[in-house]
């Protein structure tokens, strides 16, 4: 009875009206004034929504940053990945409110992920999830690269991650230009609200794992540079003892003039020579190729020239030398499945004689006033092939004159950039242009050439020389 009332609907995130009235009257007056308040209303209501939701962005950037500052810190102050972890787990639960979490690292050996550190449960319930296992969550998000807010379900109890809802996050490292490299995955459950995780907490988590994704590709670099130096320091250790191993041939003037070189292709190998001094003006001379090269062809290496020292001093003949160290290292050699070839020379000046047995190797030579290189054939396949060793064989040998030249596969093999080998004609003509020069001088010129030949390319086996005069 008092007049109409006009009402119009707020425009906005919420419903509302505004209304004007009792009016009497013409509307058109009462129509704009309502219009007029109902754009009023939704600008005050605009403005409010977005003050509060300011306000939770503000909030939850503060966590972001309060959180991110304090993983900083802790990565800053721990060097221990792990123990880097643990603290940083307890952080981000505190800060999300899980009371239970694991932090899992990417095994590439095993292709699993291994809980690094765990919350609210004890780390050995949860074995090593294979990255391919179609059944697990967790192997899903890693696999994905893609975080996931899984809901309570029945079958919870058989996971030990999860404990009502439960957020799963993929730990990536990003390096501009390239793939995002997967290497774990943070698991948080357990709400003490019971409230299911949000998009909120997902941001919030996946700022961290990135940050721990940074941490943990850092620690693998630095631990494998520290690595990798530790190795080259054992190589080198090897390689020096290796070398001190190796008689020096000054040591056996005036009786002989032996000159003598070992190149492993790595820092340590399996070619070796000898040298021996038996008395009576004699000199024993051997050289060796085990198989392969590295560690193993070394410790065989190593194990012959042992037994030859030890053997040396009970025989001159050059088959029970071989014989005895036969008998020494077959056990090795049929566990490591490896041989050698081995050559075994004595010279003896006063008799004019030179007495050899040659167990597979097929480059020893002597070299005479006239140039000619004679071949020192082998008698036998490499030790260990079978238990037979070579016949001792015996040839004349001029004083003074004559060169013994034994050499491994290694120099003949070497390779140049157009995948041509050395060669062992190469090797002769050097030596034999060179023959009148001392043994040193000889060796360096078919070094030399070598180099000339290979250039810059890498050596595929190493490689022994022996030039001796008597």
């Amino acid at each position: 009875d008092r007049g109409p009332v006009y009402v119009a609907a707020v425009a906005g995130p919420k419903r509302a009206w505004v209304g004007v009235g009792p009016c009497s009257g013409p509307p058109a007056e009462p129509l704009r004034f309502v219009d007029f308040l109902a754009t009023l209303v939704a600008t005050l209501h605009r403005s409010r929504f977005e003050v509060e939701h300011a306000a939770v962005e503000l909030a939850e950037r503060y966590e972001e940053i309060n959180l991110l500052y304090t993983t900083s810190e802790i990565f800053g102050r721990t060097v221990s990945l792990e123990e880097a972890a643990a603290r940083i787990l307890e952080e981000i639960a505190d800060t999300v409110g899980a009371s239970r979490g694991a932090l899992l690292v990417h095994d590439r050996l095993t292709e699993t992920l291994q809980v690094v550190t765990a919350l609210g449960f004890d780390p050995k319930d949860a074995p090593p999830v294979p990255v391919n296992d179609p059944r697990s969550g967790t192997a899903r998000v890693f696999r994905e690269q893609r975080a996931v807010i899984v809901d309570p379900a029945p079958g919870d109890a058989g996971d030990p991650f999860q404990q009502g809802s439960m957020l799963s996050v993929p730990i990536l490292w990003t390096n501009p230009g390239h793939a995002p490299l997967p290497l774990g995955v943070v698991n948080l459950s357990g709400r003490r609200t019971g409230i299911p995780f949000t998009s909120g907490d997902e941001k919030l988590v996946s700022a961290i794992a990135t940050q721990i994704g940074t941490a943990i590709q850092i620690n693998r670099l630095v631990r494998s540079s520290l690595n990798q130096q530790r190795l080259q320091h054992e190589l080198q250790l090897a390689n020096d003892l290796q070398m001190k191993l190796l008689p020096k041939p000054s040591l056996f003037l005036p009786e002989a003039d032996v000159a003598a070189r070992v190149v492993p292709a790595e820092s340590v190998g399996g070619d070796f020579y000898h040298l021996f001094r038996l008395g009576d003006g004699k000199t024993g001379v051997m050289v060796g190729d085990v198989t392969s090269h590295g560690y193993r062809a070394a410790l065989i290496m190593a194990l012959v020239m042992s037994a030859a020292s030890v053997h040396a001093q009970t025989t001159a003949d050059p088959q029970e030398m071989l014989n005895a160290i036969l008998a020494t290292i077959a056990e090795e050699l049929e566990r490591t499945e490896m041989f050698v070839s081995a050559f075994y020379a004595v010279i003896d000046p006063f008799r004019r004689r030179l007495t050899f047995a040659n167990a597979g190797h097929p480059h020893a030579f002597v070299v005479g006033a006239d140039g000619c290189a004679e071949r020192l054939p082998a008698g036998a396949p490499p030790l260990g092939m079978t238990p037979a060793v070579p016949a001792t064989q015996e040839r004349p040998w001029d004083p003074g004159t004559d060169l013994l030249v034994i050499f491994t596969d290694g120099l003949t093999d070497a390779r140049n950039r157009f995948d041509q080998r050395f060669g062992e004609p190469a090797v002769l003509e050097a030596i034999q242009a060179h023959r009148s020069a001392s043994p040193k001088a000889i060796l360096d010129q078919v070094l030399a050439r070598l180099q000339h030949h290979t250039g810059d390319v890498t050596r595929r086996d190493d490689l022994t020389v022996v030039i001796a005069r008597a």
